[in-house]
């Protein structure tokens, strides 16, 4: 028998390359044309999908894979799921997951690829037992990295593991592109030699050596590759399908797919990424063997150019690179992989921006050094842990287990918002809570397409929070701020900023979202007290006093976007 192929044209691609801005309506015409392909599955759900569908595309993700299911009616719907992080950045209660995998089964999904950041079985043990529940295929996932505390026989010890868990498959998860020739074919025999279902190589072409390891893996005994269309592979995508089902033909290793049909495929892709070539960067199409030192993955550095231009810091992409394996190193050598891909990127960019490391920390950074994401692979950087959350203790259990029920809170709080449609909206709105209550209002509108001169910083899609506007009044403009209460716009002054950086100012370190406002005029603070939360990159920033004193004037308000170096407020220090 030969390889069998998973395609991520529709997801893992996307995500690689573009940020996972493919709309569905260009994924629809070519669903059926795929389905005849022969594939062992399509990858087209889960990851960041969910997530830039109601961010930035203005489309119900569940629809998405609906309307896919009605096209593709004989290759298995694959999705890759975040262990107890679902499809988000944080982990959701057990409650939470059994529904979401509930109602993945139902609009579609055959077979869950399920993953922990950390590889902590822990995270991973509910996930794998409900959807098996379904009688779903269930792909247990070890994310391949590189450090002092990682082997081939830890590595082929977890798979063992995944496999006594009840899982159909097993998946080695090279996010970044690091896996060499020989690396490949040592941990495929190893992991073959302990276990007797199908062993999956996902990797990426970011160190241009994926192609090669495919071959090694093969001629190791691997079952199942995975691969995209030429147009949306390389780069920082998975290596073309086109080319790995050409190079294994003939031999013992053939795919027994179409090259004829995977041809015109290809062909609709080619013609499909010129509307997207604006989102196509260098830094993501082209290898680069930096890749094995700074270990970002494919997904990761196209948000990470995103990210950067947001901030109008595109420049200091290298420094910020420099930076991850540093970072990474602190936090215990946690694989790149979301979220922790997320956490370890992103305070790399706040100690790039910031001119000093861990000056400004996420909030879910802190949550990671006290043990809210899982077990790491090595020990923290004591001195980093101790700047950032002093001598708090960690927790010792599966982080799962400290969280209470959630779902029925977020159906009540969503039937009072007058945001529930179908049952599957419960579900979005408990994943991203800020983001889905404009959503499932139906204010937000799908991001346009920028052309190459407005690749500058982008406002990011706001909450449900107070906004501003420009109004024309009998042909008068007037700036307001409306603010949505219960469906009813209310007008609220907005403070007035000053225009010159006066003594005692807080200025905010990025460009973001104010979530919250802590403090107003009159309070004492103390040094290092939490003043407000901005949402950058996906994240929670804490602004945090930096030194005593009392808050004399404050110059935001929540929902307001705000650039590096806006004013937020006036400190006077204490004597």
């Amino acid at each position: 028998m030969g390889i069998l192929i998973t395609d991520t044209t529709l997801r893992d691609a996307h995500q690689s390359l573009i940020a996972t801005r493919m709309r569905t309506r260009d994924m629809l015409p070519i669903a059926a044309e795929l389905d005849k392909a022969g594939f062992f599955s399509l990858e087209v759900w889960g990851g960041a999908t969910f997530d830039a569908c109601i961010r930035f595309l203005n489309e119900d993700p569940w629809e998405r894979l609906r309307s896919l299911r009605q096209k593709i009616k004989n290759t298995p719907l694959q999705m890759l799921l975040r262990g107890q992080n679902l499809v988000g950045y944080r982990h959701y209660a057990d409650d939470v997951l059994r529904e979401f995998i509930r109602l993945s089964v139902k609009n579609g999904i055959e077979v869950f690829r399920v993953f922990d950041a950390l590889n902590d079985i822990r995270n991973l043990e509910l996930a794998i037992k409900v959807a098996k529940g379904y009688k779903a295929h269930v792909q247990g996932t070890i994310c391949y990295t590189t450090s002092p505390v990682h082997t081939t026989e830890k590595f082929a010890g977890m798979a063992r593991d995944l496999e006594s868990l009840g899982c159909d498959s097993v998946c080695v998860k090279d996010m970044a592109g690091l896996i060499s020739p020989v690396v490949a074919s040592e941990l495929i025999k190893a992991i073959k030699g302990r276990v007797t279902i199908p062993v999956n190589l996902h990797s990426h072409c970011s160190s241009g050596m994926a192609p090669l390891s495919y071959h090694a893996a093969a001629l190791a005994g691997v079952d199942i590759v995975d691969t995209a269309f030429s147009a949306f592979g390389w780069g920082t995508s998975q290596p073309p399908t086109e080319s790995i089902v050409a190079a294994f033909k003939g031999t013992p290793y053939d795919t027994g797919l179409d090259l004829e049909l995977l041809y015109e495929i290809g062909e609709y892709f080619a013609a499909l990424c010129g509307k997207y070539r604006v989102l196509f960067t260098a830094e993501t199409t082209r290898p680069s063997v930096n890749v094995l030192l700074h270990q970002v993955p494919g997904g990761m550095l196209s948000n990470l150019v995103s990210q950067l231009r947001e901030q109008n810091a595109l420049d200091r992409f290298s420094e910020v690179l420099a930076e991850v394996p540093r970072v990474r190193a602190d936090l215990g050598y946690p694989p790149l992989v979301t979220p922790t891909s997320q956490l370890v990127g992103i305070q790399a960019v706040l100690n790039v921006l910031a001119g000093e490391r861990y000056k400004q920390v996420t909030q879910e950074v802190k949550e990671y050094l006290l043990g809210k994401y899982g077990r790491p692979p090595a020990e923290f950087n004591m001195e980093v842990r101790k700047q950032v959350i002093g001598d708090e203790p960690a927790i010792d259990v599966r982080p799962a287990d400290l969280i209470k029920p959630e779902l029925e809170k977020f159906q009540n709080e969503g039937r009072k918002l007058g945001i529930i449609h179908q049952e599957e909206d419960v579900v979005t709105y408990a994943l991203y809570p800020q983001v889905a209550v404009k959503f499932l209002r139906g204010e937000l509108k799908e991001e346009a397409m920028p052309s190459q001169a407005e690749l500058a910083p982008k406002t990011p899609a706001a909450p449900d929070l107070p906004m501003e506007f420009s109004v024309d009044v009998d042909g008068e403009m007037f700036n307001v701020k409306v603010s949505s209460v219960m469906g009813k716009a209310i007008e609220v002054e907005k403070p007035a900023k000053p225009k010159e950086l006066p003594p005692g100012a807080v200025v905010a370190p990025m460009q973001g979202m104010v979530l919250a406002v802590k403090v107003k005029p009159g309070d004492v603070v103390r040094e290092r007290d939490t003043l407000m939360t901005i949402e950058a990159m996906k994240m929670q920033n804490q602004i945090v006093a930096p030194h005593a004193g009392v808050v004399k004037e404050i110059f935001t308000f929540q929902g307001e976007v705000v650039n590096a170096g806006d004013i937020l407020l006036v400190m006077e220090a204490s004597d």
